[in-house]
């Protein structure tokens, strides 16, 4: 790469991040909604046309935040995960850990969360290029039930034989090695963990739960136990 390109190319990625920066700004002092590029660029001291170089429309700026916030939250995920794992911590410690650092990555980043789990932005539809970052967290839970069951099985109730072939389905697709009585249960706590961090960030356990942190940790003790993890384990 010659110099020239090479100072070309920083100074695109330097833009590019000042872009998303000032976006970030803008969701948290308005809404995703409003974003808007004239917005941006008008606060970068930018013309519109130059920020049009870099995101040629709102959504490109809206799929580029969405797919960093994912990716910064099952970052997050990740690193707990490994720092368990590298450890004594068992499977239940593994679990609250990483659904710990998910919780603490959301109340750190309150309007970060809302652009990927609140309501959703009016004329705006994620495109497939969301999908991956989206999965990180939910592979991270499926790697950790899918470790206790190699190493100590788990202990999970009959699948309904209603569910049974939707749980095939599931296990086929998203957790290959596990069986299909760990699907539906890993599923649900999937979205019961965010559930119980919708519910903190957007304000609904107000003078309902006021022992957050310790409330959260009982709650996702008994989701492991949903989804089978060794029962006589401490977290």
């Amino acid at each position: 790469m010659s110099t020239v390109r090479g100072a070309r190319e920083r100074a695109r990625i330097e833009v590019t991040a000042a872009i998303k920066d000032e976006a970030r700004k803008r969701l948290a002092a308005e809404g995703a909604a409003k974003l808007s590029l004239r917005a941006v660029a008008r606060e970068l001291g930018m013309a519109s046309s130059a920020v049009y170089r870099y995101f040629p429309s709102r959504d490109e700026l809206l799929t580029a935040l969405i797919v960093d916030a994912y990716d910064s939250v099952g970052e997050a995920a990740e690193a707990a995960h490994r720092a368990a794992a590298a450890g004594t911590a068992g499977h239940l410690a593994r679990w609250i850990a990483v659904t710990r650092a998910v919780r603490d990555w959301a109340l750190a980043r309150p309007h970060e969360y809302a652009l990927i789990y609140g309501s959703p932005v009016p004329g705006y539809t994620a495109p497939q290029a969301t999908v991956g970052p989206a999965s990180r967290v939910g592979l991270v839970l499926i790697a950790v039930v899918a470790d206790a069951h190699r190493t100590d099985g788990l202990a999970l109730p009959p699948l309904a034989d209603d569910l049974r072939a939707e749980a095939v389905r599931m296990v086929t697709e998203f957790a290959p090695g596990l069986p299909p009585e760990a699907a539906p249960p890993l599923i649900a706590a999937w979205a019961k963990l965010f559930g119980l961090i919708s519910f903190e960030i957007f304000g609904q356990f107000h003078r309902v739960v006021e022992a957050r942190e310790a409330f959260f940790r009982e709650a996702v003790t008994e989701m492991a136990r949903t989804v089978g993890l060794p029962a006589g384990e401490k977290g």
